[in-house]
């Protein structure tokens, strides 16, 4: 398995180099809302440590993401009113993984709903703005 890169895009991001539309944060798991969402409060949730994916993520690290991916679903289904949500988890190329960091998809669901494809459209960042506020209060 190839190792770790240091710049990737997430990796840029927990060290403040690229914007993101955070929504939490402790000492071990940071999460931000994806710019391309497939619906609605779509939220990626990181390990600060640095891990390229579930092959090489130290348990403990990997117990506190789903820890935090949890909390982000739950509240998620209030924020924007979902029937449901979506957790995913991709790793390695043959995985399709896109992203070498560790990252959990939360998707929160809409009943008959259709997510978008992945990677298919930027949200306006305003949008984005407004949905990380309200997602952030919930989780506070």
């Amino acid at each position: 398995m190839p190792a770790y890169d240091p710049n990737n895009i997430f990796a840029k991001i927990l060290r403040g180099e690229l914007p993101c539309f955070k929504v939490y944060e402790d000492d071990k798991a940071f999460a931000f809302l994806d710019i391309m969402p497939r619906a609605p409060g779509h939220t990626l949730v990181i390990p600060k440590a640095p891990a390229r994916n579930i092959l090489d993520c130290p348990a403990d690290d990997l117990a506190h993401v789903a820890k935090v991916a949890q909390k982000i679903a739950k509240a998620s289904v209030g924020v924007f009113g979902a029937d449901g949500v979506t957790v995913q988890q991709f790793n390695e190329g043959a995985g399709g993984q896109v992203v070498f960091h560790l990252h959990v998809h939360v998707i929160p669901r809409k009943a008959g709903v259709m997510m978008k494809p992945p990677a298919s459209e930027k949200e306006k960042p305003e949008v984005l703005a407004e949905q990380a506020k309200k997602l952030a209060a919930a989780l506070a």
